[in-house]
């Protein structure tokens, strides 16, 4: 055998030699590694649907988790091999550099997103307003959140502005509470006025008995009493309860009696005016 050939032959060897048991213990730690990412992110899982997080969350978190876990595995086995890890690592931190200016938009919605699914100012089937849109919330994805106005026209709210503007959850409470603006002739019995919207409120079953329900003289002008009433109700029963009670309290009043205000009427005098 040629000499030249078995120094080739001698380096092989060695480098087996050498590197056989730092690749066999790279291999070793691949296996337990993943064996171990994989547990914890079942863990990851468990905890995350015991605290009640949405299930598209605990889904990204969890597959966050696990690619970035597996990323400092591999980043490991490859120093354990004799790889250099600096240049790896820091290309990785340009690219994630990169992605990260490009999708500046898409990661502030993101984020938005996970803080909304977190600590949940509104949930699914809630009625919210937010950036002048009121709906019903169909569905929180991890970039934008589907809402169904009354119209049946779907909203698509980026989550980035939803989480850093003001919300107004119609449905957290349970309740709300509805504005009936009427309006009656100062001859009128005030008291007996009172009653009868007081009747009429009393015998819709819309109107829930607690909170009470109020009914509050506004101002007297112009010969008109004006008169708040401000009923509670559910959420899903405003509109047609408001409709409700206008046609009911009018029926009521005409029932009884009750006189509407009479508009004054001003009269200009045009004797001295030339023309």
């Amino acid at each position: 055998m040629p000499a030249f050939l078995d120094k080739h032959i001698d380096r092989f060897m060695d480098t087996v030699a050498e590197y056989a048991p730092k690749v066999i213990m790279a291999i070793i730690v691949l296996t337990i590694g993943l064996w171990l990412v994989k547990r914890i992110a079942i863990l990851a899982d468990k905890t995350m649907k015991r605290k009640e997080l949405d299930i598209s969350l605990r889904t990204f978190l969890k597959s966050l988790m696990s690619i970035g876990l597996k990323i400092v595995l591999i980043v490991t086995v490859a120093g354990m091999i004799g790889i250099g890890t600096a240049s790896f690592v820091t290309v990785l931190g340009a690219a994630g550099l990169a992605i990260g200016l490009a999708l500046q938009g898409s990661l502030s919605n993101f984020a938005g997103g996970v803080l909304i699914l977190i600590f949940k100012p509104f949930k699914v089937g809630d009625t919210i307003e937010a950036q002048g849109q009121t709906g019903e919330v169909k569905e929180i994805q991890i970039f934008n959140t589907l809402m169904l106005t009354g119209d049946h026209k779907t909203v698509i709210l980026p989550n980035g502005v939803l989480s850093n503007n003001t919300i107004v959850n119609n449905t957290r409470a349970g309740n709300l509470r509805i504005d009936i603006q009427l309006s009656v002739g100062t001859d009128n019995n005030i008291k007996k006025v009172k009653e009868i919207i007081m009747e009429v409120v009393e015998g819709n079953d819309k109107i829930l008995k607690q909170p009470l329900p109020g009914i509050f003289v506004g101002k007297i002008a112009d010969g008109a009493i004006a008169i708040n009433v401000k009923p509670f109700c559910l959420p899903d029963d405003t509109s047609q309860l408001a409709s409700d009670l206008y046609n009911e309290i009018k029926l009521a009043f005409e029932k009884n009696k009750i006189k509407p205000p009479i508009p004054k009427r001003q009269v200009h005098s045009i004797d001295n005016i030339d023309f």
